[in-house]
């Protein structure tokens, strides 16, 4: 989870306790408040987040492999255009999995270690599992780094697939010369 929260509650936070999940599994649904999306808003630099809610299984593996995580979040934020600075729409609309492991005794407890093929592991603390917290990330994950409106460019030359290309002008500038 984010290092930055450590010592400082989620914005939206919805702990799970392990005791409460049982060998079947245990199902969510969790929606954030009004509160909950401005503040996550502010922390991934939307303009707004308007709504997001999401469907969220968890699931015992094993005692020393941990619990599985699984889930599908949707929510309608509005980000800023990179080119024009105009607000621009978006839905999201996306899964995710998370696998909690506890950490091995001795070790650095943030620390657990991951196969290439693995899912996303997080190490166990406090007894719990912050299903909300989890989301946000996969939130914070799955943003366009760089939003951009439907025909928005910048001005300069144009890249084979259309898309505007400062270095053409640089290249048009040393022709002159």
């Amino acid at each position: 989870m984010d290092e930055t929260l450590i010592g400082q509650a989620a914005e939206f936070s919805r702990p799970v306790a392990l005791d409460t999940i049982g060998e079947g599994g245990r199902s969510c649904h969790i929606v954030a408040s009004d509160a909950e999306c401005a503040a996550l808003a502010r922390r991934f630099g939307l303009v707004a987040l308007d709504s997001l809610e999401a469907d969220v299984a968890l699931s015992p593996i094993s005692t020393r492999q941990g619990y599985s995580v699984e889930g599908r979040f949707c929510a309608k934020l509005t980000q800023r255009c990179v080119v024009t600075l105009g607000p621009l729409p978006v839905r999201l609309e996306e899964t995710f999995r998370l696998r909690f492991a506890p950490a091995d005794e001795g070790e650095d407890s943030a620390e657990v270690v991951v196969g290439p093929d693995d899912e996303d592991v997080e190490p166990l603390t406090g007894g719990k599992i912050d299903i909300g917290e989890a989301v946000a990330q996969s939130l914070a994950v799955m943003l366009d780094p760089y939003p951009r409106a439907a025909g928005a460019a910048i001005a300069g030359g144009a890249l084979d697939n259309g898309e505007a290309n400062p270095f053409n002008v640089l290249k048009k500038l040393r022709r002159k010369e």
